[in-house]
């Protein structure tokens, strides 16, 4: 599929160095997808992949459950500005009892380290116990830190208690079927699970002077994001379990689409004033405790900014 009417010079650069990527070794497959107006305008593969190759999103996953919580928003069946443990009370212990559901969309709720793997994370009773387990890293609200994996795991039982359902049948009936994205991304069954690629460890660590020169730190923190951890995701079970903060499973083409129905909300799937609200409002603009970049974070999502830090929140210098 080809570009039309958009920079033809640039789309082939960025072509050129994703296939440079594959070439060097440092990837051994890779898609891209650009759309607009609703459409897919270029999605191509390279490497060992074809277009229909899923590949696990990592983070990008957060972002369709902070849409599934807009949805609920909208509806009346959940008030960021209430408390979580409003919604999950087993989740008011050891100093959790003040933190509210918009602190854990902004990423200011003070539990970025809480555990939650496999020891804990199969059965609904099991997260919810550990919930009840989980101490402050520090104040709610006092600084900001990324929580990789567990305020997400709050927001999907938030989801599941508002709807009395399942959040990632939630997701697919309310999200990724309107958007036009086919099949299931979170929590896929084993048996629909073919055509996934295998993560696998490629390249060096980055040295203390490459972080410094990308990051501006010299080390980055210890968290569960480490190289064994995301090498659980080639487990069939466990994409089947459906992690919220990361285990979606998807093709470049379905992550673009879904960026294309938060432009253009297709049959509103969300109140059209709350989406702009959402996505367009910056919230939380503490600076992150590790690199002293300000979060320029919406509810849920994060806004590039204009400040030239875009890149180091993710997005590109020109974002």
């Amino acid at each position: 599929m080809s570009a039309t009417g958009t920079k033809r010079k640039e789309i082939e650069a960025l072509l050129t160095r994703a296939q440079r990527e594959i070439d060097s070794g440092l990837l051994p497959s890779c898609q891209i997808a650009i759309a607009r107006d609703g459409e897919l305008e270029l999605f191509e593969a390279f490497g060992d992949t074809t277009l229909d190759t899923r590949y696990v999103v990592f983070s990008s996953t957060k972002a369709f459950v902070a849409a599934a919580v807009w949805i609920l928003i909208g509806e009346g069946a959940i008030d960021e500005s209430k408390l979580v443990a409003d919604y999950i009370p087993e989740f008011a212990t050891n100093g959790k009892e003040s933190i509210t559901v918009e602190q854990v969309m902004l990423h200011t709720s003070g539990f970025p380290h809480a555990p939650l793997g496999p020891s804990k994370w199969w059965t609904r009773d099991g997260r919810v116990e550990q919930f009840g387990n989980w101490r402050l890293n520090w104040e709610p609200d006092s600084t900001y830190e990324y929580h990789p994996t567990s305020a997400h795991w709050v927001l999907a039982e938030i989801i599941d208690r508002a709807t009395g359902g399942d959040y990632r049948d939630f997701i697919e009936a309310r999200i990724t079927r309107p958007s036009g994205l086919p099949g299931r991304v979170l929590g896929a069954p084993v048996e629909e699970q073919d055509g996934v690629a295998e993560l696998v460890n490629t390249g060096e660590p980055a040295t203390p002077d490459e972080l410094e020169a990308v990051l501006g730190v010299r080390e980055l923190p210890i968290t569960e994001v480490t190289p064994e951890a995301l090498l659980q995701f080639n487990a069939p079970e466990v994409r089947a379990l459906g992690v919220p903060g990361g285990g979606g499973v998807m093709r470049a083409a379905d992550l673009a689409l879904f960026y294309q129905a938060l432009l253009h909300n297709p049959d509103e799937i969300w109140d059209p004033k709350l989406l702009a609200d959402v996505t367009g409002r910056v919230r939380n603009n503490l600076p992150e405790r590790w690199s002293g970049v300000t979060a320029s974070r919406a509810l849920g999502v994060v806004v590039a900014g204009d400040d030239g830090r875009a890149n180091l929140r993710g997005f590109g210098h020109t974002g």
